[in-house]
């Protein structure tokens, strides 16, 4: 690496970094004052008086929760009977109907904010599916996932109300009308500034240089784009992403596209310090997942400009899978944003990464996607991580453990105990199956620990909703799309099911003043604990498959 590459990566880190904590303060002033305000506007009453709901009738958890997958559910219905008639809607560009694992797979994929494409977008996918079916998806899934957040702040934040964690409905709405459409509406006019399309064109054929004929696509890809990233989504409306030009046409989208993925997952703890009205705990959250995502850059950065190999080294890293245009910086900060959060986006093809590149992208996910995490799904993620620690440190020293005035007893550590247990039995069982059975073995490609790193990739992805692939692992048959399907749907609503049931616990307990013998947990050292936990849990339960795949790949 010289020294020009290594400005380069460190000028890319320290704009963006420059650019998020330039908005973390206002914008998370914001988003509390959204989930506090009582006012409801004007829009927002009529959407409750469509959907014939009181959006201030305060739901316990369980009808929070039911609320949430009935909208789900139904959802996903909707997605499934749309991708299965295809064919019959209006400027479908004359593709056909998914067939039924295919349908099954991406509505799950879209619904539970994963965003998994076993499909090339341009050629599977038409206008009105891709707007109304895909993009509509995109928002509220995202939403969703903002308000398990939320719900569980209010549960710190509560004392006594009989489990009440606000109302589903009302967040739901509030998130898509004050926050993501806002800021999806400025997104896609600075993404078609910087050279993104927005059309509804079909296929175009034109001449290449050397004379043949190339058909291109047109369509709404600045709008798609903008909540794509901003939602930490992910599905890309060409096959090949945010890598394609007409997707993300130049290092200053690239850099935008990333700053939209982190936004919102690096300004909700702002949010929640100040909705248990204590802004350094907001700070301690945000400074984990900072000195987190900082690390997982560094590394991956390291990896993929380091080589391997002396022709690597000589053409400034290891560009195989990689456009030039963005360059080895701007891939590997892409890939670190895309692993580090729930978004799935890339714009390098990750099965190309170096063993130690795809290892460390491999293992954000596998961290539980914190640093900073998908939109509402990192902050609860690091709550619940923020327990773990609260517990271990009350154990140390005898005492009962205890997070913002809130004890930790028997029943809420049992839920976190679930809730950390739900992606690792996932993503091993699902890997264990596909290396075992003859339709998982006939989707492998590459033979030895490179093959087991793209199965483990790919379950992971789909058991922590990322969405990315290594793409050396052929998925689209009935096996993957069924098995993939499963852990997308399993990794999404379990573990917001038991973030809800502790939100309720917490709300329901009266809040105990803290005492000398509180464990400060605003402090560096609890940050540093709590980053301890994270990096702790992780390797106990993935280490020995991560040996068998990446780590020995790096060492062959």
């Amino acid at each position: 690496m010289t020294m020009s590459e290594t400005w380069t990566a460190v000028g890319q880190i320290s704009l963006l970094v420059a650019a998020l904590a330039a908005v973390h303060l206002p914008l998370g002033a914001y988003l509390a004052h959204v989930y506090t305000s009582p006012r409801h506007l004007r829009v927002e009453r009529l959407g409750y008086r469509v959907m014939r709901v009181d959006a201030d009738a305060e739901q316990r958890w369980t009808s929070y929760l039911f609320s949430l997958l009935g909208f789900s559910l139904v959802s996903l219905l909707a997605l499934y009977a749309m991708g299965r008639l295809q064919e019959h809607l209006p400027m479908n560009l004359g593709v056909s109907a998914f067939d039924p694992a295919g349908a099954w797979n991406t509505a799950v994929s879209f619904v539970a904010n994963t965003n998994w494409q076993w499909y090339s977008g341009e050629a599977a996918a038409g206008h009105v599916f891709q707007m109304v079916g895909l993009a509509v998806q995109n928002f509220v899934s995202a939403a969703v996932g903002i308000s398990v957040a939320i719900a569980l702040v209010r549960g710190f934040a509560r004392s006594g109300t009989d489990g009440r964690v606000g109302n589903f409905w009302s967040d739901l709405t509030r998130t898509c009308v004050r926050v993501l459409l806002p800021m999806s509406l400025l997104a896609a006019v600075a993404l078609l500034a910087t050279g993104v399309i927005q059309s509804f064109d079909p296929h175009t054929a034109v001449q290449t240089v050397s004379g043949g004929s190339q058909h291109l696509l047109g369509g709404p890809v600045a709008s798609q784009e903008a909540i794509k990233e901003l939602g930490t989504n992910g599905g890309g409306f060409f096959n090949a992403n945010s890598a394609h030009p007409l997707e993300n046409p130049s290092p200053v989208s690239n850099l935008l596209e990333i700053f939209l993925i982190l936004v919102i997952p690096f300004t909700l703890p702002r949010a929640f310090g100040l909705m248990v009205r204590d802004t350094r705990q907001g700070f301690a959250i945000v400074s984990v997942m900072g000195s987190l995502f900082l690390a997982g850059t560094a590394l991956l950065t390291w990896a993929e400009m380091s080589g391997p190999g002396l022709a690597a080294q000589a053409a400034g890293g290891a560009l195989e899978g990689k456009e030039l245009r963005f360059g080895t910086a701007g891939s590997a900060l892409f890939a670190a944003a895309t692993t580090g959060t729930s978004t799935g986006a890339v714009n390098a093809m990750h099965d190309s990464l170096t063993a130690p590149g795809g290892g460390i992208a491999t293992f954000n996910m596998l961290l539980g996607e914190i640093a900073p995490g998908g939109v509402g799904s990192g902050l609860y993620g690091m709550l619940v991580l923020a327990i773990v620690a609260v517990f271990i440190a009350g154990l140390m020293v005898g005492r009962t453990p205890e997070y913002l005035g809130k004890k930790i007893g028997r029943q809420e550590i049992t839920l976190v105990a679930l809730y950390i247990l739900t992606v690792p039995l996932l993503v091993l069982v699902g890997t264990a199956l596909a290396i075992s059975l003859p339709a998982g073995q006939a989707g492998i490609q590459e033979a030895g620990p490179h093959g087991l790193s793209e199965v483990l990739y790919a379950m992971t992805s789909a058991a922590n909703n990322n969405g990315s692939a290594f793409a050396g692992l052929t998925t689209a048959t009935p096996f993957y799309n069924t098995l993939l399907g499963v852990l997308m749907l399993v990794g999404r609503f379990v573990p917001i099911a038991l973030v809800l049931a502790l939100a309720g616990r917490f709300a329901s307990q009266k809040t105990v003043p803290a005492t000398a013998g509180t464990l400060p947990t605003h402090q560096p050292l609890f940050a540093g604990l709590l980053g301890s936990v994270a990096l702790v849990v992780v390797g106990l339960t993935f280490i020995p498959v991560l040996s068998l795949g990446p780590i020995v790949e790096s060492l062959s």
